[in-house]
């Protein structure tokens, strides 16, 4: 997988696209943005602050990211942790009432194509 930083990339306030996490890193070019592309057909785009019910309501969905998986690199995500979530899954977990809070200037604007701004802001870390 190539590891890129697209230094052109928006955010969903039309601004530049800011690192979401680089312990853990993230992405789905591992480069700590959530960036995206085509080859990236989850859209990993939303950038999470993981909580206890998420993580709880992805595994239960069938994606375990709270379980290290040291043969692939991963430690495990855990409550605190930022994460570059897929657009569709984040939405999933609103629909169910478990999303987690959104870091706005570290999620991309293609998370707009699936999530309107005015439910991001509602969800958003307050800074």
């Amino acid at each position: 997988m190539t590891t890129r930083y697209d230094a052109e990339a928006r955010n969903v306030l039309g601004k530049e696209l800011k690192p979401c996490s680089l312990d853990p890193v993230t992405g789905f070019f591992r480069n700590g943005c959530c960036e995206t592309g085509p080859h990236d057909l989850g859209m990993h785009t939303v950038c999470a602050v993981m909580t206890a019910e998420f993580l709880a309501f992805s595994r239960a969905t069938g994606n375990d990211l709270s379980t290290p998986r040291p043969e692939f690199g991963f430690e495990g995500l855990k409550p605190g942790d930022r994460w570059c979530l897929c657009a569709p899954r984040w939405k999933e977990a609103l629909d169910a009432g478990a999303a987690p809070q959104v870091v706005l200037d570290s999620t991309h604007e293609e998370t707009l194509a699936i999530v309107p701004l005015g439910v991001l802001k509602d969800h958003a870390v307050q800074a």
